[in-house]
């Protein structure tokens, strides 16, 4: 079929400036636009994000567009990464017709954790102190015929190490390349928000859902980082319409990392 990679990027809103664009998805960098009349305008009022940077899901191919700090304090990009009018949550989107990163096929509006106020990307070990991710989110929407999304994850050197994905209502904690290592439950439905929790030490890494622990997944390496986000697993070769209006979709109201 088709590919279409060209979309609409609009309400993009930076402390910097006070003009209004309209943006392609190929933008080499994201233009600025009027903040909100009232309300939350950026997603750094809603969560803390002095140590993460932003991919989106626009930019030329296989170089998506990234936010870092301290861009990303004054930064809005609707639909794909935008606040909430009461500021308590932060909606991430990626369309299956996005541009995507040289190492994946699938698109994504997602953070990567960050160090020194955001200027150094994370790069911790699982075998040298204690690592731990908390996120409160909720998938709120799946890519037509393969509505599968990625939420959150421990990502080490080239790959992923654990994820929370959703595939249509089954929630599965993944280990490596098994995306079904554990089913958290197969009913679940667009909009419910939990808590998913990683925490990494001594060689392993402890997944917790709601506060209560699922899997332990052994893993040793010293290369690793957290994401979270909207990472969406389909494209415009096995999704349609290849169009912005189909996408995976998480909202975030809660994140929070700590080292120790």
């Amino acid at each position: 079929m088709p590919r279409t990679r060209t979309m609409v990027l609009a309400g993009i809103t930076a402390a910097v400036s006070a003009i209004t664009v309209t943006l392609s998805a190929h933008a080499d960098t994201p233009a600025v636009l009027n903040p909100a009349a009232a309300g939350c305008t950026y997603p750094s009022e809603a969560l803390d994000l002095t140590n993460w940077k932003l991919t989106l899901p626009t930019g030329e191919d296989e170089d998506p567009t990234e936010i870092n700090q301290p861009d990303l304090a004054t930064f809005s990009a609707d639909p794909w990464f935008r606040a909430e009018d009461d500021c308590d949550a932060v909606t991430f989107r990626a369309a299956v017709n996005g541009v995507t990163t040289s190492g994946s096929s699938y698109p994504r509006a997602e953070l990567r954790e960050m160090t020194d106020d955001g200027e150094d990307e994370a790069e911790w070990s699982t075998t040298d102190g204690t690592h731990t991710l908390v996120v409160r989110e909720a998938f709120t929407a799946l890519p037509e015929e393969r509505p599968w999304l990625v939420g959150a994850q421990v990502h080490g050197g080239d790959d992923d190490v654990t994820v929370f994905r959703l595939e249509g209502s089954s929630l599965y904690i993944t280990a490596g390349d098994d995306r079904h290592h554990h089913l958290v439950t197969d009913d679940y439905e667009l909009g419910t928000e939990f808590e998913a929790k990683f925490v990494a030490e001594d060689g392993e890494i402890d997944v917790y859902y709601n506060g209560r622990l699922q899997t332990t997944i052994s893993h040793d390496g010293d290369t690793n980082y957290f994401k979270a986000g909207a990472y969406t697993q389909a494209n415009c070769d096995n999704s349609e319409p290849c169009a912005d209006d189909n996408y995976g979709e998480v909202r975030i109201s809660r994140i929070k990392v700590t080292h120790s």
